[in-house]
């Protein structure tokens, strides 16, 4: 064994992982493959890569060397192992729109119950078991475990970052909280020294150098809807537009996006002081961040500086609280001008709205209400299972009671429980009224499914935005609810755009009542599926010239 032990590392470090697999397998009797052994073949598996059922048999081997010794250090690295990977297999399982397979929570979460102690002292285990309860739904524990790795790390940026963003998904912060936690990720995104980096130039070029920075130029990822709508009018005299991409992969959306760009860079594996150096030899004039605080984030890039004048806009809809961003795109519905004080950038305001959308590429059709198939309302929303809370349950739920034989139908793109929803609505007496409808992976096929709502119904206080765009699109009406900042009033903001007020409400209690009335008064939702259809297009939602104008304009003055 100890040959054998000598062997497989040398193998290893030479990245030769399937005949280490092999010789586990085939050259080592099963009843001497231990923790250690096992461990290392799933983790060989798992960095052979693409192959689900080679993932699915690493799982396997992770599950085995944790159940064989449990204690010791292999089977305790392990069982991190084995929920990692867990966690990718049903995020990848989703993604390819097959059903999730929510029995591998309930396996976990006894092997949790378990080791308790192991998950509140390690970090690295923390984290782990943190993607469960992110994919259950279970706000409760993402809070705690999320505190307590803060605790176990207060320079953890990550963690500081997903505590804030979590708490867009339910009413307990007022922008003030959301204001006063960013102070505390501003302090903690690492500054280098200044001596480490390239120049700022200050020189003026012929054309402006305009950057994006995002890693989300991939599938049908709604920044790239619209992004796209800015892309496709702008002065290529005036500008030079720069993508810094932070993916791992590249797929074919980022071929189709090449031809907007000057230059294209790929900085995923590149420290932040490469990719610092890199951004400024190119003399960006202005960054825009497509992330904020969501995806896989460069936030130290931008505490560092790489441009003159740095932006935020489109993927996240509140502040950073980074001192170096300095500026925040919206509009006056989703920021009045009064709660300027609780955004740590400027706030760049768009006449009309902060957004617009481009459109997909394939005619639109008009389709006839469904009641007048079904004889029964059918209200819809395909907003990610986390903007769907408690009160958003409780609000909803009384709207299916008040309406006979209604229904409500919910899909999903994000990796999350469907049981968790399940149970939730069954509390509440209407789950019978609840359709759930699978992911579909062609976005022709997912907007298909908006021709089975009468009225779609919005999430708070966080907004669905790229849902009510597409809804929209599809000549769906959306009844949504107004909140406190930028984040819970993009629906709002919709609506406005659409001269759409009747279909905003201040409260939950009014958005009952609304919703309860249109749904019994079927002409009005007939009179509000023809006007939507008919008059979006030329709205500011989807007028990609005019909204191109206004947003290169605004960034002209910014360096003027």
């Amino acid at each position: 064994m100890k040959n054998n032990s000598v062997n497989l590392k040398k193998l290893f470090l030479e990245k030769k992982y399937s005949q280490i697999i092999s010789i586990i397998e085939n050259d080592i009797n099963e009843s001497d493959q231990n923790s250690g052994l096992l461990n290392l073949s799933g983790v060989c598996k798992n960095l052979l890569g693409n192959d689900i059922e080679i993932i699915k048999s690493s799982q396997e081997d992770f599950r085995k060397a944790y159940l064989k010794e449990k204690n010791t250090p292999n089977a305790i690295h392990a069982l991190k192992n084995f929920i990692n990977v867990s966690m990718d297999i049903y995020d990848l399982e989703t993604r390819l729109g097959k059903n999730q397979n929510d029995k591998i929570f309930k396996e976990i979460l006894e092997y949790f119950e378990n080791n308790k102690d192991l998950f509140l002292t390690s970090e690295s285990h923390a984290k782990s078991i943190l993607r469960v309860f992110k994919r259950n739904l279970d706000f409760n524990n993402i809070f705690y475990f999320l505190k307590n790795i803060i605790k176990l790390n207060n320079k953890d940026v990550d963690a500081i970052c997903s505590y804030i963003y979590f708490n867009n998904f339910i009413s307990k912060w007022s922008q003030k909280d959301f204001f006063e936690y960013v102070k505390i990720l501003n302090k903690n995104i690492q500054q280098y020294a200044l001596e480490q980096f390239n120049v700022i130039s200050d020189n003026k070029g012929p054309k402006i150098n305009l950057a994006f920075l995002t890693s989300d130029i991939r599938g049908h990822h709604s920044v790239t809807y619209f992004l796209k709508s800015v892309l496709l009018n702008y002065d290529r005299a005036k500008f030079n537009i720069f993508l810094y991409l932070n993916n791992k992969k590249e797929d074919e959306t980022l071929i189709n996006f090449k031809k907007y760009f000057f230059r294209i860079k790929n900085i995923f594996n590149l420290s932040d002081v490469e990719a610092i150096n890199l951004i400024r030899k190119d003399k960006i004039d202005v960054i825009i961040d497509l992330m904020g605080l969501t995806s896989t984030n460069r936030l130290a890039i931008f505490k560092n500086r790489v441009a003159k004048k740095q932006v935020l806009w489109c993927g996240y809809n509140n502040t950073t609280g980074i001192e170096e961003m300095d500026y925040l795109i919206s509009d006056y519905n989703c920021i009045f001008e009064s709660e300027q004080k609780f955004y740590s950038e400027k706030i760049i305001y768009l006449k009309k709205i902060w957004n617009c959308h481009a459109g997909f590429p394939f005619a639109r059709k008009y389709n006839k209400l469904p009641y007048d198939t079904n004889k029964y309302i059918t209200f819809g929303s395909f907003n990610n299972f986390k903007k769907i809370n408690d009160d958003v349950i409780n609000t909803w739920s009384s709207i299916l009671k008040k309406i006979p034989d209604s229904k409500l139908i919910l899909k999903t793109s994000d990796p999350a429980s469907l049981s968790t929803i399940f149970n939730k609505f069954e509390k509440k007496g209407v789950l019978e009224s609840i359709k759930f409808q699978p992911f579909k992976k062609k976005i022709e096929d997912h907007l298909k499914d908006y021709n089975k709502i009468d009225i779609a119904l919005d999430t708070f206080p966080y907004n669905g935005v790229t849902t009510s765009f597409e809804a929209i699109w599809m000549g769906v009406p959306v009844l949504t609810m107004s909140g406190n900042n930028f984040n819970s009033r993009t629906g709002e903001s919709i609506n406005r755009n659409l001269n759409l007020d009747e279909l905003i409400c201040k409260d939950q209690n009014e958005y009952i009542v609304k919703a309860s009335s249109l749904a019994t008064d079927i002409n009005k939702i007939r009179y509000l599926r023809h006007l939507v259809f008919s008059e979006s297009l030329n709205s500011p939602l989807f007028n990609k010239k005019e909204f191109s104008d206004e947003f290169f304009s605004a960034l002209q003055r910014l360096i003027a």
